[in-house]
């Protein structure tokens, strides 16, 4: 037996009672979504691609999975737990690096600026939420994750995640309406 044939031997994941599932297939299946989680929060391809990586070693490291109902949301919650690690350990972006993307942007510097202004202030007001709505928020929209797979990566109740995304919405509702006729 050739040593990948053994190795991926070595990585069936038992999914449920009837379904097992090799890595590979994890991989294959859940890529993208683990992926887009952690670029969602880390806002960087090279960073995106680390934790995305890190998210298949642990589950890969984890085992035997017949507990593990959703493989889905549970990869998504251990990329959005590591991409949120990341964040907190990483010093903001260099200025010089938000120059030579502006830079390179396609269209004039002006339509440039003002995208990457609203991405940010965006960005800006979201990092203001509280973190239970945080979270709830990004998933939702950015990673238009639905209400039941958001429930089960962040250990909550579906209902929860309905209202948590109300609110978030209407808090940075507020928020936006705000620093409107602040800059009036």
């Amino acid at each position: 037996m050739s040593a990948a044939a053994m190795a991926s031997r070595e990585n069936i994941l038992e999914v449920g009672q009837t379904a097992s599932v090799t890595i590979e297939d994890l991989v294959r299946e859940h890529a993208r979504t683990v992926f887009r989680v952690a670029y969602s929060v880390v806002r960087n391809h090279a960073d995106a691609e680390d934790v995305s990586q890190e998210t298949f070693l642990r589950a890969t490291r984890h085992g035997r999975l017949k507990a593990i109902e959703n493989p889905r949301a549970w990869l998504v919650k251990i990329a959005w737990r590591l991409a949120l690690d990341r964040v907190r350990r990483a010093p903001d972006e260099p200025l010089d690096d938000v120059a030579d993307r502006l830079r390179s942007a396609e269209g004039s510097l002006d339509e440039a600026l003002s995208q990457e202004q609203r991405t940010r202030l965006l960005r800006r007001l979201i990092a203001t939420l509280p973190s239970d709505l945080r979270e709830v928020i990004v998933l939702s929209t950015v990673e238009e994750m639905a209400n039941a797979d958001i429930a089960q990566a962040l250990g909550i109740p579906e209902v929860s995640v309905r209202g948590r995304a109300l609110r978030a919405r209407q808090m940075l509702k507020q928020k936006l309406a705000a620093w409107l006729e602040k800059k009036r």
